[in-house]
């Protein structure tokens, strides 16, 4: 079975303050193929998506590196949407998140843009299921999630095609303790 791991990256403010004018916007979609079956990790992917009601500020791409031109040259978000459902099958294939702000942003941002939500109803929150299967009482941090399975990262930290990668390498050890998806 297939499962579609998937990080975004974001329009971002200091402090987490939204300036007047301005809304959180999807701007990279990072997308890994984790194939259950086989145990891998089966392709990955990166989507940029233009803004269209904000602007990347500069604590934005000190954060993530992007900027906005490169964002500029980005699908619109239903273009971005409709690559997900078409393209990688999201409506269809279960689909995973470090964490629950992935899953939120899709749904805030479709709603408020009219664009149809890309993605099934099998949404499985990772870093829940690995504070469960950790014993936990919260989910860590990706480099404590790391630490504590005994990974290591790859890539860079905040970009959406490297951070879905490597949620899908903790998928994968998560699957190996006999945690199901889908």
């Amino acid at each position: 079975m297939l499962l579609n791991v998937v990080d975004v990256e974001a329009t971002c403010w200091p402090g987490r303050v939204v300036p007047p004018g301005q809304c959180t916007e999807i701007i990279e979609v990072g997308l890994c193929v984790v194939d259950l079956a086989a145990r891998a990790r089966a392709a990955r992917h990166r989507i940029l998506v233009r803004p269209e009601r904000s602007t990347v500020s500069g604590y934005c791409t000190e954060l993530t590196g992007l900027t906005q031109p490169e964002v500029d040259q980005g699908l619109s978000f239903a273009e971005a949407c409709a690559l997900l459902a078409d393209v990688h099958d999201a409506g269809a294939r279960p689909w995973a998140s470090w964490g629950d702000f992935d899953r939120r942003q899709f749904t805030e941002q479709c709603s408020a843009t009219g664009v149809p939500y890309p993605f099934g109803a099998c949404h499985t929150n990772a870093k829940q299921s690995f504070a469960e299967a950790y014993g936990l009482s919260h989910g860590p941090d990706r480099p404590e999630a790391f630490r504590l399975a005994g990974l290591s990262f790859e890539g860079t930290e905040h970009r959406g095609v490297d951070d879905a990668w490597n949620a899908g390498a903790l998928v994968l050890h998560l699957a190996a303790r006999g945690r199901r998806f889908g």
